[in-house]
């Protein structure tokens, strides 16, 4: 089977194109046990987590100036160091722990760790929840080579979310991570789109095979919409939830909310692909290769935290959210004589300004049991937008 095409991308290496044609085989061989056609979330969470081939269980590097994307902690210590600003105030409240959903490279839970200890406010335990055996690895290599041993100690690797938590839960690009399954409105209404084969990879639309999959949906979008729905990321929530005694729950990613989401003009959805720092559309491409993604409902996410008894305690975008957990006064730390001082501004700028990721990227958050005002969400909070 030939590896599907995209003259706009680098060509990868045979390795992995090799890995990439058995995930494409496996992938091939459930549509055909399904009758020729399978749901894009079933097609997204193959690629992605299909163990050994999928993009986030194999062994390329995906994070950082050599993988496929930067993440906020990757561009600098100063995201983390802001955040500690907030986790000390939740761990104030609750002496509890700090559980970090989808660690990535680790460099959110080193630089955290050491920043809450210059603050003297370390949780009691790190734990880290990871279903990538690779990314496990990675995250224990780095961490260790970081962190002094009192601070190592404290990490502590899970596979499934504990029955009880007290502290903070904190997720960064998780949410756009939790495969979706896409929706396309026709003259006769809505179908799903999925994926078929025939002498390759094929979008294929279908009958909608749920109706809690349109439920939600607005009823005024026009023919020919393309939007996607996550109920995956609503079940997360609800988990999360669930699983929280006391503290506050702190989710960051890009998207929107649902008056913005469902926006006439964005009618092909928000499905985006990133190979080696290119950006497109075609998840059918260098299958397990590429991150697959979509943007978050957050208007979703806060309905679903809120009906299973954790309360909404603020929506703000990151810039916003650093501004108020105090991400300047840090920066004024430094001389702008200092080597480092002009790096530190730009990775600032980078994560705060409208044209990058200060106004895409939202911080929402939901506490339980906490009477407290958070710190980011002091000043310009939006939760009367979702």
């Amino acid at each position: 089977m030939a590896l599907p095409s995209n003259k706009n991308l680098p060509i990868p290496p045979l390795e992995a194109q090799t890995q990439s044609q058995q995930l494409g085989h496996v992938i091939k061989q459930a549509i055909a046990e399904n009758k020729g056609w399978i749901s894009f979330a079933d097609y997204m969470h193959a690629a992605l987590y299909t163990p050994g081939l999928g993009y986030y269980t194999g062994g390329a590097r995906k994070f950082g100036h050599g993988g496929d994307f930067v993440t906020a902690p990757e561009i600098s210590p100063i995201f983390a160091q802001t955040i500690a600003r907030q986790a000390a105030q939740i761990l104030d409240c609750c002496e509890g722990d700090i559980l970090e959903l989808g660690a990535g490279t680790g460099k959110l839970a080193t630089d955290l760790l050491l920043e809450l200890a210059q603050l003297d406010k370390l949780p009691n335990h790190y734990f880290i929840l990871e279903v990538s055996d690779y990314l496990r690895q990675i995250q224990c290599e780095n961490c260790q080579e970081i962190l002094p041993a009192e601070l190592f100690s404290k990490l502590i690797w899970l596979e499934n979310l504990p029955d009880k938590f007290s502290g903070l839960i904190l997720g960064n690009e998780v949410l756009d991570a939790i495969p979706v399954h896409i929706l396309h409105k026709t003259a006769a209404g809505w179908l799903e789109r999925g994926v078929s084969f025939d002498d390759g990879f094929m979008w294929h639309d279908a009958p909608v095979s749920t109706y809690r999959l349109v439920q939600s949906l607005p009823d005024d979008l026009p023919q020919d919409y393309v939007t996607e729905v996550c109920p995956a990321a609503s079940a997360l929530v609800c988990s999360l939830a669930e699983t929280l005694e006391k503290g506050a729950i702190l989710l960051m990613d890009y998207g929107f909310s649902a008056r913005e989401y469902y926006h006439p003009q964005r009618n092909q959805g928000t499905l985006m692909c990133h190979y080696q720092h290119y950006a497109h559309s075609d998840p059918l491409t260098h299958i397990g290769l590429q991150d697959i993604t979509a943007h978050v409902n957050f208007t979703q996410i806060a309905q679903a935290g809120e009906a299973h008894g954790i309360s909404l305690a603020g929506y703000v975008n990151q810039a916003r959210f650093l501004i108020n957990c105090g991400i300047l006064e840090l920066l004024q730390q430094f001389s702008p004589h200092e080597p480092q001082y002009m790096k530190l501004v730009a990775a600032t700028q980078k994560l705060m300004s409208p044209a990058e990721m200060g106004e895409l990227f939202k911080v929402i958050a939901f506490t339980k049991n906490m009477e407290v005002s958070l710190l980011g969400f002091s000043q310009g909070d939006k939760t009367h937008t979702l």
